[in-house]
């Protein structure tokens, strides 16, 4: 028995409306390397099943405190099955990406079922080109970036065939948590939430100015700076003017999803890093910034200021096995208002040099630990609020980027090489309607991009602007 963070039952409680919280990737596989040229339902199922001891939270599922007066427990499923959450689809002729993107999205806007562990997994046949593909989704409640490759990882293998080494599944679930001790430990909790609430609202005040919409209240560049006096923390540099534009992926989402994907050359990206003297990453940014502003003028929507982006940040120092959502985030503006594209790559290193500064100055556990100054009974309704009110107000955010790095290797899925794999994630009221997560994997830079449909309909003229973006930036780099 394990009971979430105050974070991970954030994601949680954020579920409602048009918002679900859960992650998933979608592997594109080439199967005609199996012993029998294909993939079926029952191949996945035997390696999921295999490999079960190895994805301990394949078998949890949410025990709820009585009166949701503390945080809900992970507690093992004693009517586990497998069949349930491995299922089998298949696309009509000709399997295009475009369809398996419509596929993908009637899957992702669909919630976990809570009565159940939360995740589930597809086999999806009938791609072109005799293509197989696999799209598994897991709340977020459950794992962050870091533990979601450690889930990847467990059921891809480095070779083909790999020898049968898994181990026994000698599984037996433990007892169900008593209503009785989860209230126990709810009253203890409760106690010392109001010393808890006051260490961690003294250690975020420092930082308080780099945050969107609070860090530009009357104010607050004053009181920032005496908390970074008293607490010794250094000089900082200057926080970025995050003021947030509007956009029409800002507002209150829908039910309804867009799904589209596309990979890119890495060798490109890293042949523009080492020409213009910048990161991987920037040149990533600086493709987001250039694409999204394509898109902005297409649709007569582009903001006069730059956008305001978050870029998710991992907190786990080692992969020591722990579990739920050990994350942060860094905040920086996306240069779409600048029409040189020059320009737009030197804004993008100078706020990401910014950004990554004041993250380095700023206690890995923030995000966490703000979370927690919310008392557990008030956690959904402060949650609702939040995202009922922020679509009105000013958004806090445009959207998130993230770029996640990847094995340079080849891998495979019962014997199926990986010919791609597309991370997809999460929008929401706060957060935004659009969403672009990127994953490097064996040469490629692969893009999953998810969107409110009502905002965001034509999400694949995306996946056509960051190809015209890299063609841009190339010929940029090979200027003299």
């Amino acid at each position: 028995m394990r009971q979430l963070s105050a974070l991970d039952a954030q994601f949680l409680n954020i579920e409602s409306g048009g918002t679900v919280a859960h992650i998933a990737g979608l592997a594109i596989l080439d199967a005609s390397g199996t012993p029998n040229g294909a993939l079926t339902l029952e191949d996945l199922l035997d390696l999921v099943r295999r490999r079960l001891p190895r994805i301990e939270q394949f078998r949890w599922r949410l025990a709820e405190v009585p009166l949701g007066l503390d945080h809900p427990y992970w507690t093992e499923d004693p009517d586990f099955d497998l069949e349930f959450h491995v299922r089998e689809i298949a696309l009509p002729a000709p399997g295009d990406d475009e369809q398996l993107g419509e596929q993908l999205a009637r899957l992702h806007q669909r919630p976990l079922d809570r009565r159940r562990p939360l995740w589930e997994m597809y086999l999806v046949q009938g791609l072109a080109g005799g293509r197989t593909a696999m799209y598994a989704k897991i709340h977020h409640a459950l794992i962050d970036g870091v533990t979601a490759a450690q889930v990847v990882a467990a059921l891809l293998d480095l070779e083909p065939s790999p020898p049968q080494a898994d181990a026994d599944d000698d599984w037996h679930p433990e007892p169900p948590p008593g209503q009785w001790g989860m209230l126990a430990g709810a009253a203890a909790r409760a106690a010392v939430h109001p010393l808890r609430t006051a260490g961690a609202l003294l250690r975020a005040v420092p930082h308080l100015d780099a945050l969107p919409v609070v860090g530009r209240l009357p104010g607050i560049g004053l009181v920032a700076g005496t908390g970074r006096t008293a607490a010794r923390t250094g000089e900082m540099p200057p926080p970025p003017n995050l003021s947030v534009p509007r956009t029409p992926f800002n507002g209150p989402v829908t039910a309804h999803r867009r799904v589209a994907f596309g990979s890119l050359p890495l060798e490109e990206i890293k042949a523009v890093r080492h020409k213009l003297g910048i990161s991987v990453n920037d040149v990533i940014m600086a493709l987001c910034a250039s694409a999204l502003r394509r898109w902005l003028i297409d649709h007569e929507a582009l903001p006069a200021r730059p956008l305001v982006a978050a870029v998710p940040v991992s907190t786990r120092e080692t992969e020591d096995g722990s579990h739920g959502n050990q994350i942060s985030a860094m905040f920086t503006s996306v240069p779409t208002h600048l029409a040189d594209p020059r320009e737009r790559v030197a804004a993008v290193r100078s706020t990401m040099d910014v950004a990554k500064q004041r993250l380095g100055a700023t206690p890995d556990q923030w995000l966490a630990q703000l979370t927690a100054t919310v008392p557990p009974a008030f956690g959904s309704l402060a949650a609702r609020a939040l995202f009922r009110l922020a679509p009105a107000a000013v958004p806090p955010i445009n959207l998130v980027i993230s770029n996640v790095p990847g094995p340079q290797f080849p891998l495979y899925l019962c014997g199926a090489q990986v010919l791609g794999y597309y991370p997809i994630s999460v929008i929401s009221d706060v957060s935004g309607g659009l969403n672009i997560t990127v994953f490097s994997y064996n040469g490629s830079v692969d893009v999953g991009i998810v969107a409110c449909r009502d905002m965001v309909p034509d999400v694949w003229s995306i996946v056509d602007h960051l190809r015209e973006a890299l063609d841009e930036l190339t010929a940029l780099s090979a200027e003299p």
